[in-house]
């Protein structure tokens, strides 16, 4: 089993920043992927920003230029810096990987943390 534990959320005035941070732990060979999704009330679960294992990222276009993505492949970490943030921000963040839990398995599985809650006031 692996466990994604996130934090840092909370509540920020407009144009303010806050960092998430996520650590995976368990049964764990190597991770492909890391990345943030959100979900806002009424919408669908949508992706912020990914990180593969060799750093290349991807960025939801609402995003770029304010949030960086950034990972600890050794600690098994993905964070999330937010700047500039503003009221349409405010979701349920959820951090999630995809790994591999064993070298002689090369099925790989997605895990999904419990969120965390990132609200932006105006």
């Amino acid at each position: 089993q692996v466990q994604l534990v996130e934090s840092g959320g909370g509540l920020v005035q407009a144009g303010g920043s806050l960092k998430l941070s996520c650590t995976a732990s368990g049964r764990i060979f190597s991770i492909n992927v890391m990345g943030w999704y959100r979900q806002a009330p009424g919408a669908q679960r949508e992706l912020v920003a990914q990180i593969i294992s060799g750093g290349n990222t991807d960025y939801a276009d609402s995003v770029k230029g304010r949030f960086t993505i950034s990972r600890d492949n050794a600690k098994n970490t993905v964070a999330l810096q937010m700047n500039s943030l503003r009221p349409e921000d405010t979701a349920v963040y959820y951090c999630n990987a995809i790994l591999r839990e064993s070298s002689a398995n090369i099925i790989t599985y997605n895990y999904w943390g419990q969120g965390t809650q990132v609200t932006v006031s105006s």
